[in-house]
This record gives C-alpha cells, structure tokens and sequence, in this order.
C-alpha cells in the first residue's frame, strides 16, 4: 500500500500531536505550521519539521491559506491534514490544495459547499430519500409563508441559520405572535456571525436525542460506519457528555440509521472521515447535518 511520504498538518495542540502520532506510526513524516504565540508549544517539538506561518491572530496564521500551501510546497509535503477547526470545513482551501497538486485530506470542495448550506444538505437529504424534519424547503424572505409554513407543521418550530452552527442565531417559537421577532433575530444574528442572513424553519422537537454516526468513504466509493454515538447531554446547543451506545439504540434502529448515514456519505460522494448527525423523537430519526471532518467526538468512537 502506498502511503505519502510527508504530510502537512493545518492545526495545533491535541488534535496535531494526534495526528503526528498516527503518522509516525505510519512511518510518515509530519510538518508543523505555528504561530508566534505557539512556537515553544509541544505539537511543534513533536513535528519532524517546523515552520511559522505568522502572528498570534488565527486569522493571520492558522487561517492563512495561501501561506499554508505555499508552506507545504515549501517542505515538500504531499498532503495537508486540517485537523477540526480552522480550516476543516473550508471549501475555498480544499479547492486550493486540489489546484496546486497537494491532498486536501478531506471531502471535496464541492462535498464541503454542499453540505455548509442546512438549506441545500436538507433539500438533498430529501431526493436520496433520507428521513427529514418537516419544513420550509428552502430560505425564508416572506413573513406570511414563515406563518403558514408554521401553522402547517405545528408549534413549536425553529428558525434556524441556513450557513450556521453550535446553535448559533436558532430561535425557538412557540406561538405565532413570536414568529416575525423571531425570523428578524434570527436573520440579524446568521448576518453577524456567518455573513449570510439565509434563515429556515423547521419543526421543534422539545426533548429529542441527539445521534451522530461517523462514517468513513474512500475514492472508490467503499463506504462503512463506525456505530454511533449519543450527545444529547448539553448546554447552549454544545454537546457535554459523549457516550456509546445509545442507551435506547435497538438492532433495527442501529441498522436503519447506519444505513441512512451510509445514504447520506453516497448522495454527497463524500471521501474521508465524517459524522453524519440525527434528532431522533419517539421512535423517528430525521437527518439535521452533516460534519464535513474529523470531529472533537472521534476519540470516542477510537474506543469503540
């Protein structure tokens, strides 16, 4: 089996020692990329090599991109492994590494725009024929169809940022003298936080359990799931508490939502790790997102 050679790892602390770890076992020779503020750190040291990439600031360093790539062709590495964080879920880098020749160890940049967009994943989910929760089928610019929509599916219902994430900008409705403040909150917030005031809504589930499954694909197209796991513990939309099992999974509920996730990698073309996440509610799963990386949760499914 061919391996590469040198990779390239877009990240700092636990997750690149992690991944340092995995490549020297591999017999792979691993390049840092650091900060000023991170250069006496350990992940540095570990590394077979080193190089800095720029200030404190996030943005002038680990969010760099050109830097990074020119760094990687600099050291001669062949791959580039983003870790989670920075620049994991960024489409415009992966395209990047794809036109100078180097491995973006990821989805596609296609895969990853896809699946950005709740609104787009969603309206995917639903032609490949995967579970989801009933809703507006694309953004909201009309407050009358908000309210019908929402009359339709039944309070409570959630406004959501279509470009959002850790529960960022979501606005739970309960009645519909609420929704217009809730829509107007929502868009303030999505436009602040991620440039993109696209907001949905969809049907509130109060007290639903969280279920992701990590799935990993290859090039061609060989696809398998690593179980699941459960995060329904949490705080502001923030998961706490990882555990596996579920405590309420069944082997016909394991296999339908496997199968699913499995569905969800084939409809994207997905390569590499992700986590395919569910709300699952009296008996019913439905799809909520897909986790285009490497996620915080995989030590978890390592011990599985």
């Amino acid at each position: 089996m061919k391996y590469f050679e040198k990779i390239l790892i877009a990240n700092r602390g636990e997750i690149a020692i992690r991944i340092m770890r995995a490549c020297r076992e591999l017999g792979i020779d691993t390049v840092a990329i650091y900060s000023e503020a991170d250069k006496d750190s350990l992940f540095v040291h570990y590394a077979d090599e080193a190089f800095p990439v720029g200030p404190a600031p996030p943005s002038k360093s680990y969010l760099n991109k050109e830097r990074i790539i020119s760094v990687a062709k600099k050291a001669g590495a062949e791959a580039i492994h983003p870790g989670y964080g920075f620049l994991a879920e960024n489409a415009e880098f992966a395209r990047l590494c794809a036109e100078e020749g180097i491995t973006f160890i990821g989805p596609k940049s296609r895969t990853i725009a896809a699946m950005g967009s709740k609104i787009q994943s969603k309206q995917t989910m639903r032609k490949a024929g995967v579970p989801v929760l009933p809703g507006t089928d694309g953004g909201i610019d009309d407050l009358d169809m908000a309210a019908k929509v929402a009359d339709s599916i039944g309070y409570p219902v959630i406004v959501k940022a279509s470009a959002g994430g850790g529960g960022i900008g979501m606005q739970i409705v309960h009645e519909p003298s609420e929704i217009e403040s809730a829509i107007d909150g929502a868009m303030r917030i999505a436009e602040s936080a991620f440039g993109d005031r696209t907001v949905f809504i969809e049907k509130y589930l109060q007290k639903p359990r969280h279920v992701e499954v990590q799935v990993f694909c290859d090039e061609h197209h060989n696809r398998v799931h690593m179980f699941e796991r459960e995060c329904s513990i949490q705080r502001r939309h923030q998961k706490l508490i990882e555990e596996a099992p579920c405590p309420v999974m069944t082997p016909d509920l394991r296999e339908r939502m496997t199968n699913s996730a499995l569905k969800v990698a084939e409809a994207v073309d997905y390569v590499n790790a992700g986590t395919v996440e569910f709300l699952y509610d009296k008996g019913e799963y439905y799809f909520m997102e897909m986790n285009t990386r490497l996620q915080v949760e995989h030590t978890i499914t390592e011990l599985v």
